[in-house]
């Protein structure tokens, strides 16, 4: 656990798009997410986007997992309820340790947004090989929300009384 007197450390973030429809330049979820996590000091390690497959987006989030430079993979897109949608499926398994009370208190954050809708987000968080991994709806209110709500604080090597930077074992250049 960090101390009260811990300064701020940047953190490698890499930001997944799940989508089938999307590119970059339609990308306003991925862009909020970027915007947040860069004007709160971090760093951008990859961007990409996917089509809503398990197995694209394991693999994706694979070789981010194995790289020793990212510490954080943001998932934005794929955790409503459509036959498609298919994040949490998709991460799940690569989970060492489940985040439980993340889709929990991100639901409840949403519901004083968006009322009763909010329970057909299927947002769930883990932590693979030493890397957090938030799967976020993909709606770019939904990805303000949870950095605002959640992310932001518990990115925070000083914000008390815990956050997950501590937990976070891997090298890296963010750190050095």
């Amino acid at each position: 656990m960090a101390k009260a007197n811990t300064p701020f450390q940047s953190l490698n973030i890499s930001v997944l798009t799940v989508s089938d429809t999307r590119t970059i330049a339609e990308d306003t979820s991925g862009d909020a997410l970027i915007e947040l996590l860069t004007k709160a000091g971090h760093t951008l390690s990859e961007r990409k986007i996917v089509k809503d497959d398990v197995y694209q987006m394991r693999a994706e989030v694979s070789q981010w997992i194995a790289n020793p430079d990212t510490q954080v993979v943001l998932i934005t897109g794929g955790t409503g309820f459509y036959s498609r949608d298919s994040t949490p499926e998709a991460m799940t398994p690569l989970f060492d340790k489940t985040i439980e009370g993340f889709g929990e208190l991100f639901r409840h954050i949403s519901y004083h947004e968006i009322g009763t809708s909010t329970i057909q987000s299927r947002a769930v968080a883990g932590l693979a090989n030493d890397t957090l991994i938030f799967c976020l709806p993909g709606s770019t209110g939904a990805c303000k929300t949870a950095w605002n709500g959640i992310l932001e604080e518990q990115l925070n090597a000083s914000h008390r009384p815990c956050n997950f930077v501590g937990l976070l074992t891997k090298s890296s250049s963010a750190h050095q």
